[in-house]
Order: C-alpha cells, then structure tokens, then sequence
C-alpha cells in the first residue's frame, strides 16, 4: 500500500512538470510511460516524447524539471529519469543524472545553459494562462477597471467555480515562478515585465497576448498527433 501511494505521489509531482513550448503537463501528454518505486525508495521514470526527433533543449529541460520535482519529495533518496527512443537519449540522460548544464550534455554544441530559454518559455507560459484567466474573468461579470487594479489576496479571495479554480491556480503558480516576492497586496495582473495593465487598452492587449496561447494549442495539438502515431506503430 505504502508504494502505491509513493507512486501516486510521484505522478502528482510529475503533473507539475510541464513541456515548456506548449505549457501542457507531461503527464496530461502521456510523455510518462512508466513510474516505479522500490523498497529503499529510489524512483525510476521513463518518458518518451512524439518523436525520435524532438528538440534536445526541451527534453533536457523536461528531465532535469522532472528529476527536481520528485527530489523534492521528502521521502525520495534517488531518481533516475531516463528518456527513451531519442536520438540524444544517452547524453541527456547521462547528464542529468550527473546533474549537469546543458551545455555538458552537448560540449562545443552550445554557448551556454538553458536559463535563457527557460526563461523565454515561462514568459510565455505567463501570457497564455493569464490571457485564460482574463477571459474567465470578463466574462463572469469583472470589469477591465477591476482587473487594473485588483491585488493578489483579492483575488484568491474570490469564489469562483472548478473552472475559475484552476485557471486561479495556474496563474499564480507562474506569477510566483517569475516574481518570487511579490506581496499579497501587490497589483495581480501585470504583463511579463511587471508593468500595471490598462484597463482601457485591456482589449488590444488580449489580442496581442492571445497568439502565445494559439502556438501553445497548435503545438499540442501537433504533438498529441505525433505521438498518436508513434505508439500505434510501436505496436
């Protein structure tokens, strides 16, 4: 009973995970196709990805994220992610075991590490899920000049139905992500650079952030596609 409920805390912490084009979780992707436990309580996960192809910076990103996010499970003592059926499986997996840059996975193929594309994909990941949230909130009664001004604790103060729930979740889970000290009493909707959001522009500026979101859905429309595939040719 104690290593299922080990393994259904594994999968938990790997729904956090998210695949940083499309801000989708790699779990909710199917990306993980296995999870173990064993008695001395070290954790195996294996993941495959649409295809043998994928973008090495993403699936080292994914790995590593993954490999951070069950750590940090207190029971943990070691874990191994291994990505399968990639052509830089062995590298990338070496080196996150290693808990190495990527830029030691691939010597001489790269200037540096991949803070900066992190970086870029949690901006996005920003706009899309404040964009859903905007909407939500329109759309429920909230006026553009309450969005300009409302702050943090008002809205996780408001009630909202499941939907408005996890839209709320997901949106202040990345605004801590990007602005770790941000206050309770601190303007909730900014854009990426922190600037307060004008409620009479509020329209023109969801026009503008609305492609982020449309790329993201493209994208894992694509991969969901990809993979589709892939597994009924595995078989």
């Amino acid at each position: 009973m104690i290593c299922v409920d080990r393994i259904e805390e594994v999968w938990s912490a790997l729904d956090a995970v998210t695949d940083p084009e499309i801000d989708e979780s790699v779990v909710s992707l199917d990306f993980v196709t296995d999870v173990k436990v064993d008695s001395e309580s070290r954790v195996e996960i294996d993941f495959r990805l649409p295809t043998y192809w994928c973008a090495p910076n993403f699936a080292f990103l994914m790995a590593s994220d993954m490999r951070d996010a069950v750590v940090a499970l207190g029971w943990v003592t070691e874990v191994s992610v291994k990505l399968c059926d990639h052509f830089s499986a062995d590298l990338i997996n070496r080196s996150v075991a290693l808990r190495q840059d990527f830029r030691d996975a691939f010597p001489g193929e790269t200037d540096g590490d991949l803070s900066s594309v992190r970086q870029t994909f949690l901006s996005k990941a920003f706009e899309r899920r404040q964009e859903l949230l905007l909407r939500y909130l329109l759309a429920h009664g909230h006026s553009p000049d309450w969005i300009g001004r409302a702050r943090v604790f008002e809205l996780m103060e408001l009630p909202l139905d499941p939907e408005g729930v996890s839209l709320r979740n997901l949106y202040l889970f990345i605004t801590r992500r990007i602005n770790p000290d941000a206050l309770q009493e601190s303007l909730v909707f900014v854009t990426v650079n922190g600037l307060p959001l004008d409620p009479q522009g509020l329209k023109v500026y969801l026009r503008q952030i609305a492609g982020v979101r449309r790329t993201a859905e493209f994208n894992g429309l694509l991969c969901r596609s990809l993979l589709s595939e892939r597994v009924k040719n595995a078989y």
